[in-house]
C-alpha cells in the first residue's frame, strides 16, 4: 500500500474484511493517454425491474416515429426522474414477443417476468423441467464475470418461492426472477442488505456468518474499523484529490452499515404482535430500495461487479404502498377495466416508483469514475415486462434507458421504434458495449438503431 502506482484490484484488509477501492488517479501511470483512464474505468450493466405494467398515457412523451429530443415537460410518471432528463432516453415500441400466450393460454405476468431479460417463451409447466432461455446479464457474466470480483448481483425488494404454481400453470420461479445462468437455472435475488453488504465486503478468507455475529455483537464497530490500519497506509501514499475520493468512498460504505444496523435494531424492538422482517430486511419499502440502489452504486465504484439486477417487486405483486395512502394491493389495481379511480392510483404508484429508482441514478451520476462519472460509464435499464396492466400487454414496453456507456450512447431524447421491434434487439447492442460479441438474444433479429453519438 506505500508504493505510489496502486493496482485496480487493491483492497484494504481487515480481520472478516474486504474493502475494494474505488477508482483512484493512483491506479493509472502519470502522464497516462486518456484511452488507459477510459480502460480503467469500465462500463457496467444493470435493470431495474417494475412489475404488472405502467399508465403509458402518462409515461410517454408525445413524438412520432423516429429520435427526437425528449420534451421540456415529461410525462407525470418520469418527472421525479426530470433533473436527469440529458442522461436517459425513453424507448417506445418494443417488444417481448416471448411474453405472448403464443398458444398457451393465461399466464401473462410469468411470461413477462421468465421473457424480460431472456427474450424467450417459457415453457408452461409449474414442475421441475422449466425452461426459459439464458438472461443478457448472465450472457455478460459469463464472457466478462472474471474480470470482477463478483460475475453479477441479483437483487431484490421482495422474496419469492421458485416452486409451485404461481400463475394459471407456470411455476413460480417464472414470475419471480428476470435473471437466468441457464435455460433451466433461474437465479433467485438476495433482498437483504445486510447479506448483501457481507458479500460485497466479507472477507473471501473468513467463514462470513460468525464474523456477522461478532460485528453484530458490537454495533460501534464497522466494516471500515476491520481495514483501518491499511486505510491510514493507504492515505499517507496519496494525492489530495484521491484522499478525498478515497474519504467520500468509505463514507458511503459506513453510513451504507450504519443504516442496516438501524434497520436491524428496528426489527430487534419490534411489538411482539407485528411480524418481524427477515433480518437485516427493512420494513418501510423506501428505506429498502434506496438502501440496495446505494449497494449497488458502491459495487460499481469499486468494480466488484460491472452486472446487476434488481426486481423492485415480483410480477404478481400485491404488495400495498401506504407511502402513497394506497391501501389496495397493486396487481389488483392494475386490473382497473377503465375505472378512472383505480387508474389514478396505479399512476401514482408508478410515479412512487421512479422517484425510487431517482435515488439510484442520483448516486451514479455524482460518483466519479475516472474521466467521467459512473452513470456516464454506465447503461441502466428501467422497465416492466407488461405494458397495459388491464390488458396484459407486451408490446410497446414502457423502457427508460440511462447513461452514456462511455461514450457510445447519445441520452436525452424519446425514441420511438417501429411496432414490433424485439427488445431483444437492444440487449444485444447492450452486450457490444460491454465488448461482448453475439449473434442474437432471445428473438433478437440484430442490433438496435438510433442510441449511438
Amino acid at each position: 500500500m506505500s508504493c505510489r502506482r496502486l493496482a485496480r484490484r487493491a483492497v484494504l484488509r481487515g480481520l472478516g474484511a474486504t474493502v475494494a477501492l474505488p477508482f483512484l488517479d493512483a491506479m493509472v501511470p502519470a502522464f497516462a493517454r486518456a484511452a488507459q483512464v477510459r480502460a480503467a474505468a469500465p462500463t457496467r450493466m444493470a435493470f431495474v425491474y417494475v412489475p404488472n405494467g405502467i399508465i403509458l398515457d402518462q409515461w410517454t412523451p408525445g413524438g412520432g416515429e423516429g429520435s427526437l429530443p425528449l420534451p421540456r415537460e415529461l410525462p407525470r410518471i418520469l418527472q421525479p426522474v426530470a433533473a436527469f432528463r440529458d442522461q436517459f432516453s425513453i424507448l417506445s415500441g418494443l417488444t417481448h414477443n416471448g411474453g405472448r400466450a403464443l398458444g398457451d393460454g393465461p399466464g401473462d405476468h410469468a411470461r413477462a417476468g421468465a421473457s424480460y431479460l431472456t427474450g424467450v417463451h417459457p415453457k408452461k409447466t409449474y414442475g421441475a423441467d422449466i425452461q426459459a432461455g439464458v438472461s443478457v446479464d448472465q450472457v455478460a457474466a459469463e464472457r466478462i464475470g472474471d474480470r470482477t470480483r463478483l460475475a453479477s448481483l441479483e437483487l431484490g425488494c421482495e422474496e419469492g418461492l421458485f416452486g409451485g404454481n404461481c400463475d394459471s400453470g407456470y411455476s413460480c420461479a417464472y414470475s419471480n426472477t428476470i435473471s437466468w445462468r441457464t435455460p433451466s437455472a433461474p437465479m433467485p435475488q438476495e433482498t437483504s442488505p445486510r447479506a448483501v453488504f457481507e458479500r460485497l465486503f466479507g472477507g473471501a478468507d473468513v467463514d462470513p456468518d460468525p464474523v456477522r455475529r461478532a460485528r453484530l455483537a458490537r454495533y460501534d464497530r464497522s466494516v471500515l474499523d476491520l481495514v483501518l490500519d491499511d486505510a491510514r497506509a493507504l492515505q499517507r501514499s496519496l494525492g489530495a484529490t484521491d484522499r478525498r475520493k478515497l474519504d467520500e468512498y468509505l463514507f458511503s460504505v459506513r453510513d451504507i452499515e450504519t443504516r442496516i444496523i438501524q434497520v436491524e435494531d428496528a426489527a430487534e424492538v419490534a411489538v411482539p404482535e407485528m411480524p418481524r422482517p427477515r433480518a437485516g430486511v427493512p420494513q418501510s419499502f423506501v428505506e429498502h430500495t434506496r438502501l440496495m440502489f446505494d449497494l449497488m452504486a458502491v459495487a460499481f465504484q469499486a468494480d466488484l461487479t460491472r452486472v446487476i439486477t434488481f426486481m423492485m417487486a415480483l410480477e404478481l405483486s400485491n404488495r400495498v404502498y401506504p407511502e402513497v395512502g394506497i391501501s389496495e394491493a397493486h396487481h389488483g389495481l392494475t386490473h382497473h377495466r377503465g375505472d378512472a379511480e383505480k387508474i389514478e392510483k396505479i399512476t401514482r404508484l408508478n410515479r412512487f416508483h421512479v422517484e425510487q429508482f431517482a435515488h439510484l441514478l442520483e448516486r451514479l451520476a455524482t460518483t466519479a469514475d475516472g474521466d467521467g462519472t459512473l452513470l456516464d460509464h454506465a447503461m441502466v435499464v428501467y422497465g416492466s415486462g407488461i405494458s397495459d396492466g388491464n390488458r396484459h400487454l407486451h408490446h410497446d414496453l414502457p423502457t427508460l434507458l440511462a447513461g452514456g456507456a462511455m461514450g457510445g450512447i447519445l441520452p436525452g431524447r424519446h425514441i420511438s421504434y417501429p411496432p414490433e421491434t424485439p427488445m431483444a434487439n437492444l440487449f444485444v447492442t447492450m452486450l457490444d458495449h460491454m465488448g461482448v460479441a453475439i449473434d442474437a438474444v432471445g428473438d433478437s433479429t440484430g442490433g438496435i438503431e438510433h442510441l449511438a453519438v
